[in-house]
């Protein structure tokens, strides 16, 4: 059936007679021959617009051309796209349904055909050169009259359609040179009027979302994009609040699901089976897990943190933690069917601006979701895909931390929350139960996803840049927490581990690493935030013992940095490449290695003395704690 649809055929006939074929083919075929079909029948184009379209045929039409062909009917192909604009403007909604249906394929069918020529090569044959810029400036006035009109939620759906099949015909949107009239001809506030009003962003919200965020990257580093110029600049708190409930709400979503799968993948025989032969089956849940992220939604918080500075409030705003299992889901209207397939998640609550308010009920907001979110999406980097997502999350995070306002909020005392993180699954450590998790500042959470992925990514495919931003996070957060003089109850201890053993592990795997990355440059971001802790602890550790952790790791694990210190000292004696980068850490591990120089004779000293072959970490600190204060007063 589907192939007999493609063909146009109404119905299968015997072989003697001719297949039949619907009239809305036959009239497709009369646009695809070199004469003008309104010369032989004054209202084909009237006539043609009441006909149900058969998209499938008019987009394999299309692209089955040949050069020539293209040359001889170019002027039809023209006037049909010129008719369907001018459809769009009729009071019979039939017609813009069909018209709007008709440019899809028209936009999608054309570029298939042509996705070698340049942009202007496709211009012409669409809407041909002479009339673009007239054609084009009358079908965005139109798109942003039924955008904005009271016309039906149907159309409006149909109107983004068409303009997100605009915008992703080609692989890369800044090759689309069709773009230049949606930039001229701006529908921006269209899309700021879909996301204040509570209705429409309901029903449209997910994809005016999409098509912003799409818009505001074409060409954004080439020259003056209008969309980012005014998406920087929106201070309008129902528009700014619309677009992080449609994000807040497509990332809960994905939560939602991925918790569902989880639940359901550990409740069942798989769970049963893999309890009995133990850990084997660990790869296979994983990628039972897998749920396909949103990599549009993140574009659109990326670009909304990173453009709007008014945008970071929206992501403090708390409200309710609604289970979205049991919310009940309203139906949203019938839309007719589109060639392409953004099918927003499920956006109930952008319905109800009035959420329940509960006591019982676990305050959330977009940040928390989004770090639920994250901590999903960088638990598995293997695949590209899921790779450049992770690096978007932490791209945004960097954004987060980088601006004053989130980082007052992140670390506010006096607003604290509990975040289920997810953790990936680890043969030696047991999951964390959810009731057990703090409620606390939710820089806390941020470190602690931090901390996770350094532990969990040390493998064959480094992840390199990802690490590199990690570290960078929280170097940003650690410098916030210095200049204000913010004393974060933190275990501090987790985080001097985890960069402890990654220095380990670029020592291992120093070979393999350096044929791929400069590892020294890592290493010495590390290094750098041991000497924060080291120099500056005194004014954002939350006591004075938390000194005593951080020199106790620092001289349990001193073979670590002894033997960082003569690989970048080896590194940098010698010529190459790496002497530069190396002998930088050469020169930032003083401070590390005065502490070991200092602490490591007084403890062999002390154990000497009292006959103790291995030191207890209470002994160490008595040890240490002892002579502190005088070794301060040296240095």
């Amino acid at each position: 059936m589907a192939q007999e649809r493609k063909a146009g055929l109404l119905r299968r006939t015997s072989s003697s007679k001719k297949p039949l074929k619907e009239k809305v083919v036959l009239m497709y075929d009369e646009i695809f021959t070199k004469d003008d079909p309104a010369k032989t029948n004054p209202r084909f184009w009237d006539e043609l617009f009441l006909m149900k379209v058969n998209l499938e045929y008019l987009e394999a039409k299309l692209t089955s051309l040949d050069g020539d062909e293209v040359v001889m009917i170019k002027e039809n192909i023209n006037s049909l796209f010129h008719h369907c604009v001018q459809a769009l403007e009729e009071e019979h909604q039939i017609k813009v349904v069909n018209a709007l249906q008709t440019l899809c394929a028209l936009f999608r069918g054309v570029h298939q055909k042509n996705k070698s020529a340049t942009g202007f090569d496709i211009i012409n044959m669409l809407v041909g050169f002479d009339k673009a810029d007239l054609r084009m400036k009358d079908l965005m006035e139109s798109l942003d009259g039924l955008l904005c009109g009271d016309g039906s939620e149907s159309l409006k759906s149909l109107c983004l359609k068409l303009l997100l099949c605009l915008v992703t015909v080609t692989d890369n949107i800044s090759q689309n040179t069709i773009l230049e009239y949606v930039m001229i001809n701006s529908i921006f506030e269209a899309i700021l009027q879909i996301l204040s009003d509570v209705s429409s962003r309901g029903q449209h919200g997910y994809d005016a979302v999409v098509l912003l965020a799409l818009l505001v990257n074409y060409r954004k580093y080439e020259s003056v994009n209008p969309y980012i110029v005014k998406l920087s600049i929106v201070d309008d708190e129902s528009t700014l609040d619309g677009m992080g409930m449609v994000v807040h709400q497509a990332l809960t979503e994905y939560n939602r699901q991925y918790k569902d799968k989880e639940e359901e993948d550990h409740g069942g025989f798989f769970s049963t089976l893999t309890n009995m032969v133990g850990s084997m089956f660990i790869a296979d849940a994983e990628e039972k897990l897998s749920v396909q992220t949103n990599e549009a939604i993140l574009l659109a918080l990326y670009e909304a943190v990173h453009l709007n500075r008014n945008f970071i409030t929206v992501l403090a705003q708390s409200h309710p933690e609604i289970d979205m299992a049991a919310t009940p889901v309203s139906t949203l209207p019938a839309t007719p069917t589109t060639p392409l397939g953004t099918t927003p998640p499920s956006l109930d609550m952008l319905n109800n601006p009035e959420l329940p308010l509960d006591p019982n009920l676990q305050t959330s907001n977009l940040l928390i979701t989004f770090l639920k979110y994250s901590s999903i999406v960088m638990q598995d980097t293997k695949d590209e895909h899921r790779l450049n997502s992770a690096r978007l999350c932490l791209i945004i995070l960097t954004c987060i931390a980088e601006d004053q306002y989130a980082d007052a909020f992140l670390h506010d005392d006096n607003m604290n929350f509990r975040v289920n993180l997810h953790r990936m699954p680890m043969r030696h450590r047991k999951k964390a139960a959810a009731k057990n998790i703090p409620s606390r500042p939710l820089v806390c959470a941020v470190l602690d996803l931090m901390v996770e992925f350094i532990v969990t990514h040390m493998m064959k495919e480094f992840p390199m840049d990802l690490y590199m931003r990690c570290v960078q996070i929280i170097h940003k957060l650690i410098c916030y927490q210095k200049k204000c003089r913010v004393r974060l109850h933190y275990t501090w201890r987790e985080l001097w581990s985890a960069l402890i053993n990654l220095l380990k592990f670029l020592l291992s795997n120093e070979t393999t690493l350096l044929a791929k990355h400069n590892i020294f440059h890592l290493a010495l971001q590390v290094v750098n935030l041991f000497n924060m802790f080291i120099t500056y602890g005194d004014t954002f550790l939350p006591t004075p013992s938390s000194y005593d952790e951080l020199y106790y790791e620092i001289v349990r694990m001193h073979q670590v940095f002894d033997n960082l210190y003569c690989m970048v000292l080896r590194v940098s004696t010698n010529v190459g490449q790496w002497k530069e980068p190396a002998s930088k850490v050469t020169h930032a591990l003083v401070n590390v290695r005065a502490i070991i120089n200092h602490f490591n004779p007084k403890i062999e000293s002390y154990a000497a003395v009292n006959h103790i072959s291995q030191l207890s970490e209470d002994q160490n600190t008595q040890t240490r704690s002892a002579q502190l204060q005088s070794w301060r007063a040296g240095v």
